[in-house]
């Protein structure tokens, strides 16, 4: 299975703090925020991924990343030329998916559970069909919501509903076999002019090939899409990791425990931040 972040977001909702950078590279707490959802693919054992961008910024992040194989990883870049919605990730990464089943993650979402890897990695088994997330909040109107049959089983997902069939949806992030690619090219553009995810989902429940997992209450979904919910990622990571006295996105000791660097090379990679509490973490580690 292969791995796409879509980082090609222009950040709107974040002027004037976007104008200068883009959105997946500020700051959350002490990582910039890329490092959690590619650390969300790592955990579900990717090592292959492919970071959709904006026009313009591929030096950006190929100076911060890259291409992985510090990490053990391979890590290549893509432009979206233009916003066409979520789904349009699949007609980007076309070539980079080939014949390989995929996950798609958002570049501004931050997962967190202890429970997390083993959560991902029984989706990447999924031979057949497409595994989403459900997640509870209590105004799911902004987002995509699922809704289930008195057996658990997903029966309807709806766009930015007025009135949502439940308090549930569906999280930046997904796992397809290569029928999504298929799907992608035949959607047709919602009235706001995008390709949307919520139709792809709606397609693979179509043909009875959606499963929908439900996450504990006690997991961390954050869409740090807005400056409040930037700072409320920040000093969520900061009080999790004072906590555990684990780093959430510590993409060097992740690679570490998928076995695809030795301690060696993680203490090599923390002497170059060593002026820092996250080098000094690596160091210790």
């Amino acid at each position: 299975m292969k791995g796409i972040v879509l980082a090609a977001g222009k950040g709107t909702r974040l002027y004037p703090m976007t104008l200068p950078v883009c959105k997946p590279l500020l700051p959350v707490y002490d990582k910039p925020l890329i490092y959690y959802p590619v650390s969300v693919l790592m955990q579900a054992g990717i090592r292959e991924i492919l970071v959709i961008v904006p026009p313009g910024e591929e030096a950006t992040f190929q100076a911060l990343m890259g291409n992985g194989s510090q990490w053990g990883m391979s890590i290549s870049y893509a432009v979206q030329q233009v916003p066409r919605g979520i789904a349009d990730a699949m007609l980007v990464g076309a070539d980079f998916i080939g014949d390989d089943s995929v996950c798609l993650v958002l570049g501004d979402n931050i997962f967190q559970q202890e429970q997390l890897p083993t959560t991902l990695k029984q989706a990447t088994k999924q031979t057949q069909g497409a595994t989403v997330f459900g997640y509870y909040v209590e105004d799911p109107r902004p987002f995509g919501v699922v809704e289930f049959d008195s057996d658990g089983m997903a029966v309807s997902i709806e766009e930015k509903p007025q009135a949502p069939k439940s308090n549930y949806i569906i999280p930046g992030l997904y796992f397809y076999d290569n029928q999504v690619v298929e799907i992608a090219r035949h959607l047709k553009p919602s009235a706001r002019g995008e390709l949307e995810i919520t139709d792809v989902n709606i397609e693979y429940l179509k043909r009875n090939q959606l499963k929908v997992v439900t996450l504990d209450q006690n997991f961390v979904w954050l869409d740090a899409g807005t400056a409040d919910s930037v700072l409320e990622a920040s000093e969520t990571i900061r009080d999790i990791q004072r906590n555990t006295g684990r780093y959430v996105g510590c993409i060097e000791e992740l690679a570490r425990e998928e076995g695809w660097i030795p301690t060696e090379q993680v203490h090599a990679l923390g002497e170059g931040l060593s002026k820092t509490r996250y080098g000094q973490y690596l160091l210790q580690l």
